[in-house]
């Protein structure tokens, strides 16, 4: 057997010791794991290491010190399939040096658990096990500590009729977080929120009683406005757009939102949400015609966008 494979078999079966299900302690599982621990085929464990990695990082590792390369669409099968367990389980610690960075930053970053880091320098020694009984037995103790760690920076939002919901940490749920709670109170009062959408989860909120009771039938692949909000009263459908570095709604946006809503009972209204007016001149160019535009900085006002009405639906042609 190689000295690849032979660490590859290692990495597993640290893998079941910390109890993972056998269904994960698979070969991209374990390659994490030596990733997080830089751990080639001829290092000993003795000389395991704690950087901080990334993702893409980790998959170059892996095929620079395994010869194993992953397809770039497999990216976010590793961070959802692998990583987010380690992070879940407490054996990765995430975005260490940065707790409050972004969800969907490119600079994310991974590293090995101290105490965990410990106990597996000591692999294939004769105090490997009692190290490890050692760990499991406050492994708990330590995912819970981490997991409340992870818990403050997360972004809490209330609606307005007392809901409570949190989204990942960044510059976008932080405005998302100023729509729900300053926009649509002052704007669409009473109105109800039907969707909110997070950076590590897609449906970071949704009513699913409310889309249907208005007669839209959601595609999963098409791609949702960060916010939607039904404003009862008026029978308006508001899709808003949180932006904080992709772009507002533009014609071609316009055009896809209509679409992924041509069924809704409600008249559709859009608008495109920026936290200051330095966001919102950079992207003034592309901002499509008939929407709105708020701007968290100035939340008691509005700036309309041409058409024949402010804050109001149109029909389903435009002029």
């Amino acid at each position: 057997m190689s000295a690849g494979k032979r660490r590859l078999q290692e990495a597993k079966s640290v893998l079941v010791d910390l109890g993972f299900p056998r269904s994960q302690c698979n070969d991209r599982t374990a390659l994490c794991l030596l990733a997080l621990l830089d751990l080639s085929p001829t290092t000993s464990w003795g000389e395991a290491q704690c950087p901080l990695v990334g993702i893409t990082p980790i998959m170059e590792w892996v095929r620079r010190r395994y010869r194993v390369k992953y397809a770039p669409n497999t990216r976010e099968t590793i961070r959802r399939q692998s990583m987010h367990q380690f992070v879940e389980a407490g054996i990765a610690l995430y975005n260490p040096d940065k707790p409050d960075r972004p969800t969907n930053s490119p600079n994310v970053v991974y590293q090995i658990e101290p105490t965990l880091l410990l106990v597996l320098k000591s692999f294939s020694t004769n105090e490997y096990r009692i190290r490890l009984e050692s760990y499991l037995g406050q492994r708990q103790t330590l995912t819970d500590m981490y997991a409340r760690a992870r818990q403050m920076n997360l972004v809490p939002v209330s609606t307005a009729d007392g809901k409570q919901f949190q989204l990942s940490p960044g510059k976008h749920s932080t405005l998302i977080k100023a729509i729900v709670e300053e926009f649509g109170q002052r704007f669409a009062p009473g109105g109800e929120l039907v969707y909110v959408g997070d950076t590590a989860d897609k449906f970071g909120y949704f009513d699913q009683e409310i889309v249907a009771r208005l007669g839209v039938s959601l595609n999963r692949h098409g791609k949702m406005p960060d916010v939607v909000i039904y404003f009862r009263d008026r029978n308006w459908l508001l899709l808003v757009e949180s932006v904080t570095s992709r772009g507002p709604i533009d014609g071609k946006r316009h055009a896809e939102l209509s679409e992924l809503f041509s069924n809704s009972s409600a008249g559709l209204v859009f608008v495109s949400a920026f936290p200051d007016r330095r966001v919102f001149l950079r992207h003034l160019e592309v901002i499509a015609w008939e929407t709105e535009v708020w701007i968290a900085a100035a939340p008691s006002h509005m700036i309309h966008f041409d058409g024949i009405r402010f804050l109001g639906p149109y029909g389903k042609s435009r002029s």
